[in-house]
Parts: structure tokens; C-alpha cells; sequence
């Protein structure tokens, strides 16, 4: 089968040694693709998860060795660590190999946007409201991932496609729809701050494009529920990719992109 080729690639919450990592579909994914630049927004590892219990199936060793194994034939690969895998964040600035590790970077797109690109957990004093909040927000996750996995269990056996119950549920929630609000805004000022077109990030679990005071904002999801990336053509132009809908449709999503600051100027 002929590879699709883009010119960037970016990943995030990916959640490797979690259990409800999508380690499979994402494999699959990577097996079906070239790349000239990978960058990987966060949370590649859950460190969090493997102290309280020690999980590292196959299917997540495949994926480390896949993108080493990029990052050796050509790929450029960047690796900019997020609060899943926080201990990383000590080593920015320098490589792992041939892996860079940046904490934050900024992307110029084949069409001259400039784009921050961080994990997003920087502003997470923006949206919270406290360690109660946090801790129920927390709790209440992982209710949404015990409940999500129990459903799919279900419609596995059913022999029916994967589908995300925990980001139907999430988009149906006040408070959750009120946070996610808070983290685009606070993304959106930063990247305004700079100077820049937009920002991709990730730690939220919500892929999104969308525009905030003229910026764009831009979030590649995750392989945790949503199995969704964001991708650069040749052509400079950015699509997310929901890889389980494109199973099925082959087709991604096209963002429309507005005026850089650059042009504008």
C-alpha cells in the first residue's frame, strides 16, 4: 500500500503504559505514513500511570521503536514533553539520540504561519479553580474511562468499530465545556503575546480548530479516546486527521486557515 506523505505530523496524549492507550491504532497509523517532521506535543509517556502500576505491552514498545526508527531514516522527530511525563522537561534543549526535546518551539508552515506549539499544560493555573476542582475533575476522568472502555468492551464483542463514549459524554457537560473555554483562551493570549498566527497543543483530549481574537487554535487530540492528529502538507496546508474515521471514509478534515500576521503586514 502507497504511504501518504505530509510534511508535519504532530501527536500528543498518547498515553503509552496507560491502559487505555490506543497503542494499536496508532501503530497502524505510523505504518502508513512519511513524514519530514514529527513533532510529539506531550504525554507521549504516562509516567504518572506506570508508578502506580507497571504496564508496557508489545503494541507500546512497537511504537516507541517506530518512532526511533523514524527519527534514524529522516524524520526530523521532536519530543516536547508534557505533566504525564514531566521528568523529560529537565532535558530541553538537547537529544536522545536523534530525538530532539524541546519544551516549547515555534512551527513555520510551508505557506510562512508561525504556530507555538507546547503541550498546554503551562496553562493549567488558567483553568482549574483550585485542587478540589482538580481532583474531582480528575476523578470524574477517570469514571468517563472506566465507562468508555466498558462500552467498547461491549461493542467489540457486538463486532462493531471503536467509538468514544467519553468524548460524546465530555461534549454534553457545562463545567467541561467551560474549562476547555479557559485553555483555548489562555493558549490563544499566549500565542498573541508572541506575535504569532496560531498554536497547536494537545493535554486536553479535544481536538479542535477553531479561532480566538484572530488567532488559531489548534488542538491534535489524543490516542487515548479520540485517536486524532494534525497534519502539514506539502502545500502548507492543515487537516486533522481522525484516523477512525479515515479507516472507514478515507478522508480528514481541511482547516481553513485565515490571513498570516506576516501577510496581513
Amino acid at each position: 500500500m502507497k504511504k501518504t506523505h505530509y510534511r508535519t505530523i504532530w501527536l500528543s496524549d498518547i498515553h503509552l503504559g496507560n491502559r487505555d492507550c490506543k497503542a494499536e491504532y496508532l501503530l497502524s497509523f505510523l505504518n502508513s505514513i512519511t513524514v519530514d517532521t514529527l513533532y510529539l506535543v506531550g504525554d507521549i509517556v504516562d509516567m504518572w500511570q506506570m508508578t502506580k502500576q507497571f504496564r508496557w505491552p508489545q503494541a507500546h514498545n512497537q511504537v516507541m521503536h517506530k518512532f526511533m526508527q523514524m527519527s534514524q531514516e529522516g524524520t526530523r522527530v521532536v519530543y516536547l514533553p508534557g505533566n504525564h511525563d514531566e521528568p523529560i522537561q529537565s532535558y530541553s534543549g538537547m537529544t536522545f539520540g536523534d530525538i530532539e526535546i524541546e519544551r516549547e518551539l515555534v512551527h513555520t508552515t510551508a505557506q510562512g504561519k508561525r504556530y507555538l506549539v507546547l503541550h498546554g499544560d503551562q496553562f493549567d493555573g488558567d483553568v482549574t479553580m483550585g485542587k478540589f476542582h482538580a481532583w474531582i475533575g480528575d476523578k470524574g476522568y477517570d469514571l468517563l474511562l472506566f465507562l468508555n472502555r466498558e462500552f467498547n468492551r461491549l461493542r467489540a464483542w457486538r463486532k462493531r468499530e471503536y467509538w468514544s463514549l467519553a468524548g460524546y459524554i465530555k461534549k454534553h457537560i457545562k463545567g467541561a465545556n467551560e474549562a476547555i473555554a479557559r485553555y483555548r483562551e489562555a493558549c490563544c493570549r499566549r500565542a498573541d503575546e508572541m506575535g504569532l498566527d496560531g498554536v497547536v497543543c494537545g493535554h486536553i483530549h479535544h481536538p479542535e480548530s477553531s479561532f480566538e481574537n484572530g488567532i488559531h487554535y489548534i488542538n491534535d487530540g489524543d490516542w487515548i479516546e479520540n485517536c486524532s492528529a494534525l497534519s502539514e502538507d506539502v502545500n502548507g496546508n492543515l487537516s486533522l486527521i481522525h484516523y477512525l474515521d479515515s479507516l472507514e471514509s478515507a478522508t480528514v478534515t481541511p482547516i481553513t486557515t485565515k490571513t498570516s500576521r506576516s501577510e496581513a503586514a
